[in-house]
């Protein structure tokens, strides 16, 4: 056999990973021009919806618009002073209901709670959170509406039940992320655990668990399908009292979609943007929170 015939066919394996290398590049910058695309797509339809609504409702947006309640039936004017009021009622309420129960449930999941115990917990939120809101106002109604009237604790309630999952998962969440040293030197010198937890845990994830919370009121700032059942009956004054159906902005704009008055329907888009307004307000003060929780962790591991 001559020496030719002993030679290795192809590329010597120097020239073919150089060329595997090649091709993984290309196939990196390939992703990573998806990524940048879709990454910039998501945005580019976030600014389109901002933009567009403050175009068609930025023209109604006015003093009167703000502090007056709606115009009697086949009047022109008037605003949606009775459904900020009712909305911030109902956030209030609805707040005070879900974040120490939601608190409390991250606390045991994160802190207490054997691991199948936690595990199971964190399922049933998790199922909960995906439950669709109209379900929940469905519930809400046979369970509070049924044989009495609508009100502002059964929308409030309902509400509630939506803010749940999502501040007791955050809490969990940011719970566990909690330097162990830190609780470990707490234990160490015979601290007792409830207290540390006190004391050492909750102090560190505070800003993180306020993050949570602020998405969750954002979270049911909007939502329409659970009022519709529960709160949605209200008259056009002012009311802060939660015994009686009380306006909300969500329920407003679907009102005044339905009118067939070109008024109404910029007082509906201004409401959207009034909301919208709201909902980006609270986002960026929670990722401003979360930064600072995160940064503050770090510094403590």
């Amino acid at each position: 056999m001559s020496a030719e015939t002993d030679l290795p066919a192809g590329p010597p394996p120097i020239m073919r990973g150089a060329g595997r290398l090649r091709r993984r590049r290309l196939v990196n910058r390939a992703m990573e021009a998806l990524a940048t695309l879709a990454a910039l797509a998501a945005v580019a339809v976030l600014g389109i919806v901002i933009v567009s609504v403050a175009i068609r409702g930025i023209g109604a947006i006015n003093i009167d618009f703000l502090v007056k309640s709606p115009a009697a039936y086949g009047q022109t004017g008037g605003g949606i002073a009775n459904a900020i009021v009712g909305t911030l009622l109902l956030i209030t309420l609805a707040s005070a209901m879900a974040l120490p129960v939601g608190i409390l449930i991250g606390i045991h999941t994160s802190q207490f709670a054997r691991p199948k115990t936690a595990y199971a917990v964190r399922f049933a939120l998790d199922i909960l959170n995906g439950v669709p809101t109209i379900v929940t106002g469905i519930f809400v109604f046979g369970l509070l509406v049924v044989g009495k009237s609508q009100s502002g604790w059964a929308g409030a309630f309902a509400l509630a039940i939506i803010m749940l999952p999502i501040v007791a998962r955050s809490a969990d969440e940011v719970l566990a992320l909690v330097p162990s040293n830190l609780k470990e030197a707490s234990l160490a010198l015979g601290v007792p655990r409830w207290r540390t937890v006190i004391r050492v845990v909750l102090p560190t994830a505070a800003s993180g668990m306020i993050t949570g919370a602020l998405l969750a009121v954002a979270r049911v700032a909007g939502e329409t399908a659970p009022l519709l059942f529960t709160c949605s009956i209200a008259f056009n004054s002012v009311s802060a009292n939660p015994s009686i159906a009380v306006a909300s902005i969500p329920v407003k704009i679907f009102e005044l979609s339905e009118n067939f008055s070109p008024e109404a329907h910029e007082q509906a888009w201004a409401a959207a943007l009034l909301l919208i307004v709201f909902v980006l307000l609270l986002n960026i003060l929670a990722r401003a929170l979360y930064g600072r929780a995160t940064g503050r962790m770090r510094t403590t591991r």
